[in-house]
């Protein structure tokens, strides 16, 4: 199996009603942000214009695209993307087929490829692609989740979605796979996904975990989105240990040197 060099996906939102209100920003602070997470050692930029916390409803792709376009067009004049990749966080057809020709290279795709048409324009740009798991949608995914094997289900799904992207031309080391940490999952869900995170290595496609300031850090340790920042170094640190190579979060610069000091230590 291959060993992928770990990346840090740092996440910009361009949204009022984002989760952590600290990573949302609007198209006149474009270049400062991105330049800043640069600086602070980010490998990716994800950036998206809708919620996808637990509860939100879905927003026109007319009204997504309007929030990007102007951000987008910055980032394509300035060729930041000779710097840094770029990730759209996204399932929209018009956003989607709006950035890939604007310098971006990924689409993270939280439905997990279950359109059809998402799968082509991927295979058109030769674009990379998050698929990440999410039982339901954010409007009900929280709904008591249930699953006869979290471990297993999320295996099954990933096996018939690598497939399904295949067939599309899409191949294995374009393919980023997400266990989705709080997307339709309870604690105990969570937990037991990141203590076997090993086990999806056999796909042989990159592993990624965005768990930044989730709501299970306040079940295991009650605290605010703002004061959960110890929380999600400690999870994604275990979770490069247990084979993630992508850690999306909203931290860019702790997260370097927590990396930085946990590499240190394992390569003496």
């Amino acid at each position: 199996m291959k060993t992928y060099k770990t990346k840090i996906m740092g996440v910009l939102n361009a949204n009022e009603d984002s989760f952590f209100k600290s990573s949302r920003f609007d198209y006149k602070q474009t270049a400062s942000k991105i330049e800043l997470m640069i600086e602070n050692g980010a490998n990716i930029i994800d950036i998206g214009a809708v919620s996808s916390k637990p509860g939100s409803i879905a927003v026109d792709e007319k009204v997504e695209l309007e929030r990007l376009k102007n951000i987008v067009e910055i980032i394509y004049k300035e060729k930041y993307f000779e710097k840094v990749d770029f990730s759209i966080d996204s399932y929209s057809l018009l956003v989607i087929d709006f950035v890939l020709n604007k310098g971006f290279t990924i689409v993270n795709d939280i439905t997990g490829l279950q359109n059809d048409e998402v799968c082509s324009l991927v295979s058109k740009y030769a674009a990379k692609v998050v698929i990440m798991h999410m039982q339901n949608k954010p409007s009900n995914m929280q709904d008591k989740p249930e699953y006869n094997d979290v471990v297993l289900d999320i295996d099954n799904f990933f096996k018939k979605q690598i497939q399904k992207a295949n067939s599309f031309g899409i191949e294995n080391k374009k393919i980023i796979l997400d266990v989705g940490i709080g997307f339709g999952k309870t604690l105990e869900h969570n937990l037991l996904l990141l203590k076997n995170l090993e086990y999806f290595k056999h796909f042989d496609c990159e592993l990624l975990i965005g768990a930044s300031r989730k709501s299970m850090i306040d079940l295991i340790s009650p605290s605010k989105v703002e004061d959960r920042l110890a929380g999600t170094i400690a999870i994604h640190l275990e979770a490069i240990k247990n084979g993630a190579s992508i850690i999306r979060c909203h931290d860019v610069y702790e997260h370097k040197q927590a990396i930085k000091v946990q590499e240190a230590i394992l390569n003496t």
